[in-house]
């Protein structure tokens, strides 16, 4: 059975195939378009999905959306019904007034579904609601066969928090927290008070409060904002917020300022106030989540817990949840964000709504276009560059590594999700913490508080980090501290806290990546590069050849080295 899952109008729209529980591809449709957190239909992506799987749409069994508009017609309904514009409308007008005549009661249903005639063939559209699309990438993608589950955005369609309960195939939901109050918009909101952009900047937040210093009097502030309910849930006093309101300029309120100060402008300096604002907000927010899933453990029983929902990219809270709740394992996929929903809608139908149990565990994240050497040596042709070929790619970029270049990776499956794992790379030798500035601000152009992954071979990761022996992270989607007695070995991925966002590199998955830290290691004695997305500020991780050597020559990378071929700027 062939699902296409598709996520749009959402941030960062994307398609996926799923063939019996496997995903055959999936992207983000702003790396093939290079219009970076595209919200536009993803056209290209399902195209890409199509293609490399060898059929046509028509050979696709269903259709999943990660967007149900069945949830508004009792929502809104006195808004809308008897108001259509169009006569296409039809299709939710007759709903809108069929569903007054059943019982009164929760009539959302986690989805609907269309069927449409086209061409002699009957497409099944699942639209399905957007939580239980995140709890379906979380879940369907784990390994457990129970878990409990908890997204967290700023909103679905009305939710933004909900309690759910993946048993064997099937996800139950228990409860959810619907908009205004909602986490995510909590953090976006403090993020643009401190000069930033909401729905894009929160990781800045999360960076800048390891330099908070002293006594912290926003800690006491915040309990004010946001208060702990019995049930395991949580209360904001919305006089501090305003987002929900669309006439307004702010997500904050002349309360918050008030109670903060002023707010920080785009280009103002940061200072202790920033620092110290920031820090308390990322405690809060961990303290309510934490809040949650200790509540949720005890309502589900399980041991095992699973997170999605752009809320849960944020990785300093994802790597202190075990260590803060009963649970015992914790799954995050690649793609916890509103990308992953692709994914997430599709599994949601394959498995819930069609009743099939076909779950299979997600080990990686390389679903997007591949390019052989052939493809590469055409561009290289194409725009007139010199290129070294190598037969062992991984040990002469050792070797480069070691000597100081910084270095453009272009190899495989592009990776889906918003943090590349050793496919579309920026790689540099973590041992001066000179190389970390050279990378923020000649290469990335961004702010030089920003730190970096490190990558470290998975076998080697608990010397290096104070994390259990059987504890992975493959995705880079938690922050560790890294062992004191190692931190002056890789200065240029160490943050100011002392942590470090690791990707723990596992041969079976990606066997190139591992034997370039591999032979790093041999060198140096350190298991571990820095690692940091190959893309610009303000653009898309790399897809192709041509985006690849575009980037190259338009930032201070020293070495492209892209399938078995070397590309080098001092000739």
């Amino acid at each position: 059975m062939r699902i296409l899952g598709l996520n749009h109008d959402m941030f960062i729209s994307s398609a996926a195939l799923i063939e019996d529980g496997n995903v055959i591809a999936a992207v983000a449709e702003e790396r093939l378009t290079r219009d970076k957190r595209t919200r536009a239909f993803p056209r290209k992506s399902i195209a890409y999905c199509l293609e490399e799987a060898g059929i046509k749409i028509e050979d696709v069994d269903a259709i999943a959306t990660s967007w149900n508009p069945g949830a508004y017609f009792r929502k809104f309904n006195p808004l809308v019904s008897n108001k259509r514009r169009h006569m296409a409308e039809h299709l939710f007008a007759v709903p809108d007034h069929l569903i007054d005549m059943f019982p009164q009661g929760d009539h959302t249903a986690p989805w609907l579904e269309l069927r449409i005639p086209i061409m002699g063939h009957m497409c099944r559209v699942f639209y399905v609601t957007h939580h239980s699309a995140h709890a379906a990438n979380a879940y369907h993608l784990s390994p457990f066969e129970d878990a409990a589950i908890l997204t967290a955005d700023s909103q679905g369609e009305y939710e933004s928090t909900t309690f759910q309960h993946g048993q064997g195939s099937t996800i139950s939901k228990l409860r959810s927290i619907d908009f205004p109050q909602s986490l995510g918009a909590f953090y976006a909101t403090f993020t643009e008070f401190l000069g930033f952009r909401p729905n894009s900047d929160e990781w800045k937040v999360m960076a800048l409060g390891a330099y908070e210093e002293g006594h912290n009097p926003y800690d006491d502030i915040l309990e004010e904002v946001v208060s702990l309910d019995q049930d395991g849930g949580y209360t904001f006093d919305l006089s501090f917020f305003q987002g929900f309101m669309p006439d307004k300029l702010n997500l904050y309120t002349p309360h918050l300022i008030a109670r903060f100060g002023e707010a920080r402008q785009a280009d103002e300096e940061l200072c202790q106030r920033h620092f110290q604002i920031a820090g308390a907000v990322q405690r809060r927010a961990e303290n309510l989540a934490f809040h949650m899933m200790r509540q949720l453990q005890k309502e589900t029983g399980s041991k095992n817990l699973c997170v999605a929902g752009g809320f849960f990219m944020n990785s300093l809270l994802n790597g202190k949840i075990r260590e803060n709740t009963p649970f015992e394992k914790v799954f995050i996929s690649s793609c916890p964000d509103d990308s992953g929903n692709a994914i997430g809608a599709a599994l949601y139908a394959m498995n819930d709504i069609l009743g099939n149990d076909t779950r299979v565990p997600q080990t990686h994240n390389y679903f997007g276009p591949a390019f052989g050497n052939t493809e590469i040596a055409e561009a290289i042709e194409k725009y007139g560059l010199k290129a070294e070929p190598c037969e062992n790619i991984a040990e002469s970029c050792a070797q480069l590594l070691e000597e100081g270049a910084l270095i453009g990776w272009f190899q495989g499956r592009m990776e889906l999700g918003q943090r590349a794992l050793g496919c579309r790379s920026i790689l540099a030798d973590p041992r001066q913490a000179s190389t970390r500035d050279q990378v923020n601000l000649a290469v990335k152009y961004r702010e030089k508080f920003r730190p970096f992954a490190p990558a470290i071979l998975k076998e080697e990761a608990a010397k290096w980090f104070n994390i259990d022996s059987d504890v992975e992270v493959p995705f880079m989607e938690q922050v560790h501290m890294v062992r004191p007695e190692k931190r002056d070995a890789i200065p240029a991925c160490v943050h100011a806290d002392g942590t470090g966002r690791l990707q723990t590199v596992d041969a079976e998955t990606n066997l190139l990546f591992h034997q370039l830290i591999s032979a790093f290691r041999k060198r140096t004695g350190v298991p571990v590069l820095l690692n940091t997305s190959f893309n610009l500020n303000g653009e898309p991780v790399v897809s192709n050849p041509t985006d690849a050597i575009r980037t190259f020559f338009s930032c201070g990378l020293d070495v492209l080295a892209m399938g078995n071929y070397l590309i080098k700027k001092n000739g």
